[in-house]
């Protein structure tokens, strides 16, 4: 796929690197990515994955990883486990809601826009998880994948005095005595939700360019959870130290094809799931 004119995506036999579209690096093309990571089909598109019992990145944990961002020292593995109000894990939000929308893997841009995604695939409200992004890392001026002055909006770059310019945590401790705490974090939580709906467009027509229905987002991610539940069970109970796989993520069926041997024990071969 190429990005043609008016932002729209079609389909080419050329596989360069992964384009970097626009929305300072938030957007990207699925189908630029290589073959090895990322391949559409007849039957779905593949998605390449890599498990280890223990990351050497810094993180030291146990799960899965896409293989597109393995090299990604923001991206920590996951495992099956859900949260407390999202029925799907993290690994099927990376896969669903960054991966195959068009949303880079990492940066706060793009994780507000894969954000919003997730909570129209789940429909589970993620102000809280704005909240956190907000007092974790926004309000000490931390943002990831773009300069601070990019990502902030323009009524609240203005009031950025000249003398903070260039020094994050004083621009963000400026603006804070100027608004108050509350003001700010709210305009910012604000600021995540409308980078969201900017990115509805571009998942749409990645999904669509890929062959998937969008409107099928929802029990493709509840037959993705259940793949996963059971094979990242296996996987733990084997003590496999590191496996590869590919994800297929179809209309009608999903399935985890792993590297596996079919006669080795506890993991198996595949592992599949109706999209129903």
């Amino acid at each position: 796929m190429e990005l043609g004119e008016a932002g729209s995506i079609s389909v080419s036999s050329a596989k360069p690197a992964p384009a970097v579209l626009s929305g300072a690096h938030a957007l990207r093309d699925p189908g630029s990515y290589p073959r090895a990571f990322l391949q559409p089909g007849r039957d779905g598109v593949r998605v390449a994955l890599r498990y280890r019992r223990e990351w050497q990145d810094g993180y030291g944990a146990r799960g899965w990883k896409l293989e597109a961002a393995v090299g990604d020292p923001a991206i920590i593995a996951s495992t099956r486990e859900t949260g407390d109000r999202i029925p799907t894990s993290v690994l099927v939000h990376d896969v669903l809601d960054h991966l195959l929308s068009g949303f880079a893997v990492s940066g706060h841009r793009a994780e507000a826009m894969a954000t919003v995604q997730l909570s129209e695939r789940t429909a589970s409200p993620v102000e809280r998880d704005f909240l956190q992004l907000v007092d974790e890392d926004l309000r000490l001026g931390q943002v990831n994948g773009e300069p601070l002055a990019s990502f902030l909006p323009a009524d609240l770059l203005c009031r950025v005095p000249a003398a903070a310019a260039g020094d994050t945590g004083a621009m963000m401790r400026s603006l804070e005595r100027q608004l108050g705490r509350e003001a700010l974090r709210a305009r910012l939580v604000q600021r995540l939700f409308e980078l969201g709906e900017r990115g509805k467009p571009h998942a749409r027509r990645c999904w669509r360019a890929l062959g998937l229905e969008y409107g099928l987002r929802g029990r493709i991610g509840q037959a993705l959870q259940r793949i996963l539940q059971a094979a990242d069970l296996d996987v733990e109970r084997a003590g496999t130290a590191e496996l590869c796989a590919r994800l297929l993520v179809g209309n009608r069926a999903c399935a985890l094809q792993t590297d596996a041997d079919a006669g080795a024990g506890a993991v198996r071969p595949n592992y599949t799931a109706l999209v129903a």
